[in-house]
């Protein structure tokens, strides 16, 4: 574990895990959770034998709680800022939900040589947001509802998702776990209410088709039908279409944190398209 300083002085906090010569996997964490969130796919890749990072976006867990720099633009510089402080090249970008977003944004800007292919797993690319030209979006509602919930009742907001849309523990049938409720509370609170905050705006309205349009390496897009987060037909395959290099995989009836409810399904799935 480590931390880098930004061009700001924002220290960003990391995990840097497994051999140093290892081909090098860079996991991006969503909304408003932390490093934390990818426990099972670092301890999967590194018996892999892959070098395994992890950092907290900042505002978020271990990380500064900064008052600026809550967008997509700030979000792929600090990325940038721990990937040459790392001098990490060739490596896999792996980004869940708004990871996804800060994914596609730091690929697309990334220098030669420093990235070799990026999976993008239930991620908001290319726009949550309903718009005129994004007909099929979600109502800006939606995401005053989030907005309302972290400034109203933020600790209670962080146990309502999880137990109900994000791991789809609402269906019919589901097998609730409160471990990952609980956990999901816990690195939730860990973070800044301003940054939740801003970055709900960060997730939803920024457009990511023409950083989708400019990536060469090839992609992973992975997406469950049933995602109650970022609904499937306005993002997975809308995402491929924007890609020189895309790849799409569907998941029927999984739910947006499909990683911690399916990661026997959903690990070995991005292993072999790393190693394809």
């Amino acid at each position: 574990m480590g931390t880098v300083t930004t061009g700001d002085g924002t220290t960003i906090f990391y995990k840097d895990w497994g051999p140093r010569d290892g081909e090098p996997i860079v996991f991006h964490h969503g909304w408003p959770l932390s490093a934390d969130d990818w426990d099972n796919q670092m301890l999967f890749f590194l018996a892999q034998g892959y070098r395994v990072i992890a950092h907290d976006r900042r505002g978020h867990g271990r990380s500064t709680q900064t008052a600026t720099g809550h967008d997509m633009d700030t979000y792929a510089a600090d990325v940038t800022a721990l990937t040459d402080a790392l001098d990490l090249r060739g490596a896999v970008h792996i980004g869940h939900s708004t990871g996804g977003g800060e994914v596609a944004r730091y690929v697309a800007r990334a220098k030669p040589g420093r990235v070799s292919k990026a999976v993008l797993v239930g991620a908001v690319p290319p726009l949550m947001l309903k718009t005129e030209a994004n007909p099929g979006g979600l109502p800006k509602e939606v995401f005053d509802g989030f907005r309302e919930g972290v400034a109203g009742n933020r600790a209670q907001t962080f146990i309502d998702i999880p137990s109900g849309p994000f791991y789809g523990f609402n269906r019919p049938g589901a097998q609730v776990s409160q471990g990952l409720i609980d956990n999901w509370w816990r690195q939730g609170m860990m973070g800044a209410a301003n940054a939740h905050y801003e970055c709900i705006a960060a997730f939803s309205e920024t457009d990511f088709t023409e950083d989708l349009k400019q990536i060469d390496v090839p992609v992973l897009v992975a997406h469950g039908t049933d995602d109650q987060v970022v609904p499937y037909d306005d993002s997975a395959p809308l995402t491929v279409k924007l890609l020189k290099n895309g790849t799409l995989k569907s998941y029927e009836g999984y739910p947006h944190g499909m990683l911690s409810t399916h990661p026997e399904v959903l690990n070995p799935d991005i292993l072999a398209f790393i190693r394809s």
